[in-house]
């Protein structure tokens, strides 16, 4: 039987400015072996310590059509991805704060967004050398502070926000806060930059417009009251989501699931943003 091993761990300053969170874990045995994975707005590096590949699934189908191996980023999500469950698999993930992952790469967000990507193709192979080192390391949290390392290292000087990225931080910051509520030409006025180069500051860093982003924090709003409510009362969680009305909400979230809200509530799982598939 196999004995679940989760950790997780919050990188330390300037780090944690960025980075939500390390996790590691292994013996996670799921009876499934396909999760539906929704957008959450986050972006991850995913660190695999099996040397079996890892399969992206077509959606319908669920046929393989991508093999990640080793060590993969994954960008913004504008649509849902069929993904391995976890079964059989021992991992460390890095996520990072909404919106704030891009001192850690050499190219705008954007160019990542919807793409899973092998990881040596962005960082080169420091990323590999990164994970022989997780790989021999003595306990978990010596894994961390490799982690941690090499994502100092990484970052660099752009660990310190600019004027540019306090002001989409002030934007992200809003539509975290209120996602059914975005006035971009009030947004763009209170921030000093024109309306179009504002949205273009956003998405190189954010990944997609404010608009695209503010709708998938919407959404999850729209997720996290169907965890909480034990009575669904679908007009109150459209209502309380910021939706104008119960139709747009079944809209947003059959486009960004690709379930409706009630067939959503019936084949979720424990595990958020995760929906067993096969």
């Amino acid at each position: 039987m196999l004995h679940l091993i989760f950790k997780t761990h919050i990188p330390s300053y300037p780090l944690n400015l960025f980075i939500d969170n390390f996790f590691y874990y292994e013996g996670f045995d799921p009876e499934h072996s396909i999760d539906r994975f929704l957008p959450d707005g986050n972006t991850e590096i995913i660190i695999d310590l099996t040397e079996e590949p890892k399969y992206i699934y077509d959606n319908n189908t669920l046929k393989e059509i991508q093999a990640c191996h080793h060590v993969w980023v994954s960008g913004v999500r504008t649509e849902f991805i069929s993904i391995p469950s976890g079964k059989e698999s021992r991992m460390l993930v890095v996520t990072f704060k909404k919106g704030n992952a891009y001192p850690f790469y050499p190219m705008p967000v954007n160019e990542l967004t919807d793409y899973v990507v092998d990881a040596d193709l962005i960082f080169g192979d420091k990323i590999i050398f990164l994970r022989e080192q997780i790989l021999s390391s003595k306990n978990i949290d010596e894994m961390f502070r490799h982690v941690e390392t090499f994502l100092y290292s990484a970052g660099k000087n752009s660990l310190f926000h600019t004027a540019t990225s306090d002001c989409v931080n002030f934007a992200l910051t809003n539509i975290i806060n209120n996602p059914g509520i975005l006035n971009l030409e009030s947004m763009s006025y209170k921030i000093g930059y024109s309306h179009k180069h504002f949205i273009s500051l956003f998405k190189k860093q954010v990944g997609v417009t404010p608009k695209n982003y503010m709708k998938i924090l919407r959404f999850q709003k729209a997720v996290l009251e169907i965890e909480k409510d034990t009575l669904i009362n679908w007009s109150s969680i459209a209502i309380e989501s910021g939706y104008y009305d119960q139709a747009h909400f079944i809209n947003d979230f059959k486009l960004f699931s690709g379930f409706t809200p009630s067939e959503y509530l019936n084949k979720k799982s424990d595990n958020l943003n995760y929906v067993p598939v096969r």
